[in-house]
């Protein structure tokens, strides 16, 4: 389903403890989900032949588990919703073992807007591509880690952004702040 990424942390990738920046994560997830789509035909080269650019609009990230120098990072990605003028990206960033099990790291999800490189409007997305993006589709015996299912009781997989439309805005949760009165 997924094309293979694949990468080493680095010591670049690293803070001063040795793990992994949380930034760093949103970065991995861009690029193993361009990657993923390129292998699919329906990636940024793909976009630019078309005179469509695509700009991000939305990233969701629930962190999980952290990775340290030298760790191996793999990546399951696929396509969820595909819109008019755009999509979303699932990508989920695992740590791969000495013995081959893989432990989930991150998962989130990227939207893309398609727009106008000229204008930077939005534009519907090219035919072709929309079809091509709704062929990527994760097999049905696909779960996101973290959830039993991409809907199951609490609710969508972290990250999915269901049909809501991206930048559209969520209230936040009230913020506990240690040491605040309720």
């Amino acid at each position: 389903m997924s094309a293979e990424f694949r990468t080493r942390v680095e010591h670049v990738d690293t803070d001063a403890t040795g793990i992994v920046h949380f930034s760093r994560y949103t970065s991995l997830m861009e690029t193993a989900g361009t990657e993923h789509l390129e292998a699919h035909g329906a990636g940024l080269t793909a976009f630019g032949a078309a005179g469509v650019d695509l700009v991000a609009a939305d990233l969701r990230v629930t962190y999980l588990h952290s990775a340290v120098y030298r760790d191996v990072i793999v990546a399951d990605t696929w396509v969820g919703h595909v819109g008019a003028a755009w999509f979303t990206l699932a990508v989920d960033l695992l740590r791969e073992e000495g013995d081959g099990d893989r432990t989930p790291l991150v998962t989130g999800a990227l939207a893309f807007a398609a727009v106008d490189p000229d204008t930077r409007r939005a534009v519907p997305l090219p035919a072709p591509l929309r079809q091509a993006l709704r062929g990527i589709v994760p097999d049905a015996a696909h779960e996101r880690i973290g959830t039993p299912s991409r809907s199951g009781p609490r609710g969508p997989a972290a990250g999915d952004l269901g049909d809501r439309r991206p930048g559209a805005r969520t209230p936040s949760p009230a913020v506990h702040r240690p040491g605040a009165g309720p």
